[in-house]
């Protein structure tokens, strides 16, 4: 390995937190938590522990409420049971050298009655149905349509920016090293944020400036419990899914870099792959690089690369960081694979989303195999 190899395995300082590379394990919704009460459990402290060679954990997208929940067998954090099942994650993580942020959640439009208190609707910026998605809401029922959203009114708001205060109270409490807000996705933040799914006339909807101020409502709430130097934001400027889009992407996540650069958060991780080369009107600054001139944070990138990939952008200051998804899945000791180069586990797409240890913990290191 030559010098220039080994920039993602140097040391790094997020924040003030210390981590011994520059390996990201990514959010990744697994839906194992234990029943009822969507509470982590001890199958889940063990999988974390596995991957707690990596420079930072960030958990999977853990709802601040049941309003929050999208799909069947996520974890919360608003209750006693799931702070206490995230503390033994968080114990065994540190236990075997790891750091780890909650990433904290609430889908928005993203979810059905049968998932939400009273069986009501979903709430939203505006009531816009998310045409072609759906969502797991239970074994029997397997993948539902998801039906058109309720649109939350303004006084409203304060209470879901409680939501996510209480959920970073409840990540300190856990045992966590800092939290992550979700602002990603198609998730609720992110409808706020693009105009494809904000069509409010309020002080929330039309200009860029009105439609950051949900999220940086949300920023100002987790400061109250966080030091600025334990906070992140994840965003997917031009990600899709759950049929959701903003006009120009560019503007509208230059502004919310600015914004978040101004609020001292630590980090900003970016959900690339969904806009590799994106450039506007082919002039040369892109997204990624727009959101590198205002943020002097750490920028972590996430964009479905290889090690060489990750290495080679690094080493061009396209970020700090890079985050792993489906290679830290299948390979729990990535880190060691990476640092030598070696083969990758192959991942099984099928055992993803719920189910038990198939999948899950059962994936060799490279001692094993060999």
């Amino acid at each position: 390995m030559n010098n220039t190899d080994n920039t993602l395995f140097e040391p790094y300082t997020l924040g003030d937190l210390e981590l011994p590379n520059r390996i990201v394990m990514a959010p990744l919704t697994r839906a194992r938590a234990s029943q009822p009460g969507d509470i982590p459990s001890d199958m889940n402290a063990r999988y974390y522990a596995q991957r707690a060679s990596a420079g930072l954990i960030i958990s999977e997208a853990t709802q601040v409420s049941q309003q929050g929940q999208g799909y069947a067998y996520t974890p919360g954090i608003y209750t006693p049971e799931q702070v206490a099942g995230w503390r033994k994650v968080t114990d065994a993580v540190h236990d075997a050298g790891g750091r780890m942020h909650a990433q904290l959640w609430h889908v928005g439009r993203i979810s059905h009655p049968q998932l939400q208190p009273n069986g009501d609707l979903p709430v939203a910026p505006s009531a816009l149905k998310p045409e072609g998605s759906q969502v797991f809401i239970s074994a029997e029922s397997g993948m539902v349509d998801i039906p058109t959203p309720r649109a939350l009114e303004a006084d409203e708001l304060p209470d879901i920016a409680e939501q996510f205060r209480r959920g970073a109270e409840n990540a300190r409490e856990a045992g966590f090293d800092g939290i992550q807000i979700h602002a990603a996705n198609g998730y609720l933040l992110d409808q706020f944020i693009k105009s494809g799914t904000n069509h409010r006339t309020d002080e929330y909807g039309g200009s860029v400036e009105n439609r950051l101020r949900f999220l940086m409502m949300v920023v100002e709430a987790v400061k109250q419990v966080w030091p600025t130097s334990r906070i992140g934001i994840r965003v997917s400027p031009t990600g899709s899914f759950g049929s959701i889009y903003d006009d120009d992407p560019l503007s509208t996540f230059r502004a919310l870099a600015r914004k978040v650069q101004q609020a001292g958060l630590a980090y900003i991780e970016v959900v690339e792959d969904s806009f590799q080369g994106n450039h506007e009107n082919g002039r040369p600054e892109s997204v990624i690089e727009a959101i590198r001139e205002e943020f002097s944070g750490s920028y972590i990138g996430n964009g479905a690369y290889s090690r060489d990939e990750a290495i080679e952008r690094i080493n061009g200051g396209r970020c700090d960081l890079a985050s792993f998804g489906r290679p830290i899945i299948a390979n729990p000791d990535l880190v060691e694979r990476f640092s030598r180069n070696a083969a990758l586990n192959e991942w099984d797409h099928s055992t993803f989303y719920g189910g038990d240890e198939r999948g899950y913990t059962d994936y060799p290191t490279l001692e094993e195999t060999q």
